[in-house]
């Protein structure tokens, strides 16, 4: 028998089947072993009774889509594949550099006269010609807000070309930017951990020009490093996670990617956390504070950070408080301290310091919490000759400070209300601070002329 004729005349014989019908056939098979594997019927709700449902379940569409489980092997790729289709969607929305250039010659072509100096300027009417010109993607950005927003103190009611142009660049910047984050974004919730963003980071080493000179040995130091700050300043709470658009509202992203820049001033480059420089400087003070070479520091350790005068007290805390192994701090760890004693202005380095202070986890300072802090600093006084400063006068300054809502208590937002959180926490924690905050009238009288100098520099500038 010839079975290959058999098969051909079988297959003629059978009707042909659209494409539409054999996509209904597919989908109709993919349930029915979808939810034979899941244990559960076709078209039917777990755990509800199709009899028993409400009317409105016929109107309403389901809104919680539960994310699946760590065994749903299926739901989790096609949760992938979906969302890098959708980001490869979103990525094809986006003005390209030829459309960018485009729509920088329809606006310099349009432009309404005359000119403010050397700047272009154009009125809405030009505004709405560049508009119908540009094409579909521009549409978003050609609209009577935007216009408004940019609009100034024009007397012919016009905007600058140049800074519309930046707009849409920025706008862009920030689209793209987001749908970069994105793709490390594993659970698809809009959030990173850490994890996800040292990939990131990691990943975007090779793309930054005053990186080049990182040894791979030190990547992951580098990454460490660079991490801690978005989580110290955007994750408080200890979350374990970050919003991207947190991430893309904050100037810390700016911040990295001005590492593309080969041109960078060393000024710029000490100045940023990210940077080479400060990432090993920042190292370099570890390594040295190690002193038996373990990779860990200890108490003993620590206190010779920064000018050496953090008190006793003070140290006690940041390790009862902070994640420590074996009574020793990691880097990791080091990190979070160094950037609350860098930045302690800010709200979440004054979050930190100020757990550290709260010994009866009260949520307040009281005067039992102060007196506890600042008697260390006085038996540092007495250590080095000084005679110690009264309590009573030092709490009183305090107090007259911060102007705390209850007068016997100093709340965290008390302390950021001030704006004398880094004056308070350098008389508490600090012998060098003290010293600074009590002879500061004196250190003042003492360079008079480096003080003219400035003025009259600044004058003249």
């Amino acid at each position: 028998m010839d079975w290959k004729k058999a098969l051909k005349a079988h297959v003629a014989g059978k009707p042909t089947r659209s494409e539409e019908e054999k996509r209904a056939e597919e989908t109709q098979l993919f349930t029915e072993l979808y939810c034979q594997w899941k244990g559960v019927q076709p078209n039917r709700q777990v755990g509800a009774n199709s009899s028993q449902q409400h009317e409105s379940f016929k109107s309403i569409p389901k809104f919680y889509f539960k994310l699946p489980a760590e065994d749903e092997v299926l739901q989790q790729k096609l949760r992938e594949e979906s969302r890098a289709v959708f980001l490869q969607r979103r990525s094809r929305q986006l003005l390209d550099n030829d459309e960018l250039q485009s729509l920088w010659f329809l606006l310099d072509k349009h432009h309404t006269p005359p000119l403010m100096g050397d700047e272009k300027m154009i009125n809405y009417e030009d505004f709405l010609k560049v508009s119908q010109e540009a094409g579909p993607k521009c549409k978003t950005y050609f609209t009577a807000t935007v216009f408004a927003k940019l609009l100034q103190k024009d007397p012919y009611g016009r905007i600058s070309i140049m800074q519309f142009f930046n707009y849409v660049m920025r706008k862009v910047w920030l689209h793209q930017t987001r749908i970069g984050l994105s793709l490390y974004d594993v659970a698809g919730q809009g959030y990173l951990k850490e994890a996800d963003l040292e990939n990131y980071i990691l990943e975007l080493i090779p793309t930054l020009p005053q990186l080049d000179g990182l040894e791979k040995s030190f990547y992951s130091f580098y990454v460490c490093t660079a991490v801690r700050k978005f989580f110290f300043f955007l994750d408080p709470l200890r979350t374990g996670r970050i919003k991207i658009q947190d991430i893309l509202a904050c100037s810390f992203l700016d911040d990295l990617l001005e590492l593309r820049d080969e041109d960078l001033s060393k000024e710029m480059q000490e100045s940023n956390w990210f940077s080479a420089p400060s990432a090993l400087r920042v190292y370099g003070q570890y390594l040295n504070l190690d002193k038996d070479h373990n990779g860990m520091l200890s108490k003993e350790e620590l206190s010779r950070y920064g000018t050496g005068t953090l008190t006793p007290v003070f140290l006690n805390r940041v390790f009862q408080e902070c994640l420590t192994y074996d009574g020793e701090m990691d880097y990791k760890t080091y990190l979070d301290f160094v950037l609350a004693m860098e930045n302690r202005k800010e709200p979440q380095a004054l979050q930190y310091i100020f757990r550290l202070l709260d010994i009866q986890n009260r949520n307040y300072l009281n005067i039992f919490a102060l007196n506890t802090f600042f008697r260390a600093i006085q038996e540092q006084m007495k250590i080095h000759g000084q005679e110690p400063v009264s309590f009573e006068d030092v709490k009183d300054e305090i107090f007259d400070m911060v102007k705390p809502a209850d007068p016997l208590k100093i709340t965290l937002q008390d302390l950021i209300n001030s704006s004398q959180g880094e004056t308070v926490t350098n008389i508490l924690i600090d012998l060098n601070g003290f010293w600074t905050y009590e002879n500061r009238e004196v250190l003042v009288q003492e360079n008079p002329a480096d003080d003219l100098e400035n003025f009259g520099e600044g004058e003249e500038v």
